[in-house]
C-alpha cells in the first residue's frame, strides 16, 4: 500500500483530472508581505525568517526563467510535462492589479503551463483579484487560491503576529467560493500555546467552512526567527516526530476524501532548520503518516464527522 491509497493527494487529484503528471513549479516574483511592511504589522510572523529578505530576494530572476529552472529538474526526476506555476514566495495578491495580471499572465503563457496556484493571506484577497483568477478558471485553466490561515484561533494567531484573525479567512474563503475558485488552506500543527485539540478543532471549523484542499506543515524553528529565540530560552517545545505523524493521520482521517491533500509535511533547509531534525527529512514523515493510518486500519475519511472528545472555547 501507498500513501496516495490511503490519502487523497494532489499527486493522484491532477492524474484524474489531465491523465498524466502535473507538478507545481514554485515561482518568487518578488512580492513582500502586509505584515511586514507595516500596513498590517511589522517583524512578519515570529516564525518567519526574516533574514530571507535579501535584495537578490527582492529581485528574482524572470518568470519564464524559473519556469525553465523548475521545468529541467522536475523533468529529470519524474517525466512530468506540464507544470501549474505556483507563486509561493510571500503574498503573492499583494499589489497593483495590473502588476498582479501581468505576472499571472507570462506564467501562462508558457505552453506547458495549465494553470495557477496563487499563495496568499487571507486578508489579502479583495474582489478585483478573486475575478481574476475566477476569469482564468473560467477559461479552463486549474486555478488555486492557496490560504494561510494556520490555526482557527485568533489568540494564536494574535501570539504568532499572523496580523489577522480567523473572520478575515472565513470571509475571504466565501468569496472565494461563490466564484467557483478552489480553496487549498495551510494549517500549522504544533503552534506556541496549541496542544492536538486545537489542531483538531481548527480542522472541523475549516471543514465546515468548506475547503477544498489543505496542506499541513509541522511548525519548525529556523534561525533568525522570533519563535528561535523563543526556543533557545526554553519558551517553545517542537513536536516530536510520533507527535505529529500520529496527529496528521488523525487529521487525514477526520478529513473527508474529496478533500484534496497538497501537502502532509514541511521542510527547511539544514542550514536554517534549527529544530525539530526530522523536519529535514520529507521521506520518513510521510512513511511515518502511512504507515499509521494502515497500522490502525483507516484511510482519509474513515473519522469524517466523527465528533470531538471534547468541546474547546
Amino acid at each position: 500500500m501507498t500513501l496516495a491509497q490511503h490519502v487523497h493527494t494532489f499527486g493522484r487529484y491532477v492524474v484524474g483530472r489531465f491523465g498524466e503528471r502535473v507538478h507545481k513549479l514554485a515561482i518568487h516574483a518578488g512580492f513582500t508581505c502586509p505584515n511586514r511592511d507595516g500596513t498590517r504589522g511589522i517583524g512578519g510572523c515570529t516564525f518567519c525568517n526574516n533574514a530571507s529578505f535579501s535584495p537578490n530576494a527582492r529581485r528574482p530572476p524572470p518568470i519564464a526563467a524559473q519556469i525553465e529552472a523548475g521545468r529541467r529538474v522536475v523533468r529529470r526526476r519524474t517525466g512530468a510535462r506540464r507544470y501549474i506555476a505556483y507563486f509561493q514566495a510571500y503574498t503573492n495578491t499583494y499589489g497593483e492589479m495590473e502588476r498582479l495580471r501581468a505576472l499571472y499572465d507570462e506564467a501562462l503563457a508558457e505552453p506547458d503551463v495549465v494553470g495557477l496556484a496563487v499563495g496568499t493571506r487571507p486578508d489579502c484577497v479583495p474582489r478585483e483579484v478573486l475575478d481574476l483568477l475566477a476569469g482564468y478558471r473560467a477559461r479552463g485553466l486549474e486555478v488555486w487560491l492557496e490560504l494561510g490561515l494556520q490555526s482557527s484561533f485568533d489568540a494564536t494567531l494574535a501570539r504568532v503576529n499572523r496580523g489577522h484573525g480567523f473572520a478575515e479567512y472565513r470571509e475571504a474563503v466565501r468569496a472565494a467560493r461563490r466564484r467557483g475558485i478552489p480553496v487549498c488552506t495551510h494549517l500549522i500543527v504544533g503552534l506556541p500555546g496549541e496542544g492536538a485539540h486545537h489542531a483538531r478543532v481548527t480542522l472541523e471549523r475549516v471543514l465546515e467552512l468548506g475547503v477544498d484542499g489543505l496542506k499541513l506543515h509541522p511548525l519548525h524553528v529556523v534561525r533568525g526567527t522570533r519563535l528561535a529565540r523563543e526556543w533557545r530560552a526554553g519558551g517553545y517545545r517542537p513536536l516530536e516526530l510520533e507527535e505529529y505523524v500520529g496527529l496528521a493521520a488523525e487529521l487525514v482521517a477526520r478529513t473527508p476524501w474529496e478533500v484534496v491533500f497538497h501537502r502532509l509535511t514541511g521542510t527547511a533547509p539544514r542550514g536554517l532548520l534549527l529544530a525539530p531534525e526530522w523536519c529535514a527529512r520529507k521521506w520518513i514523515v510521510l512513511n511515518g503518516i502511512e504507515a499509521a493510518l494502515r497500522g490502525a486500519g483507516l484511510r482519509q475519511g474513515a473519522l469524517a464527522g466523527a465528533p470531538l472528545a471534547e468541546a474547546l472555547a
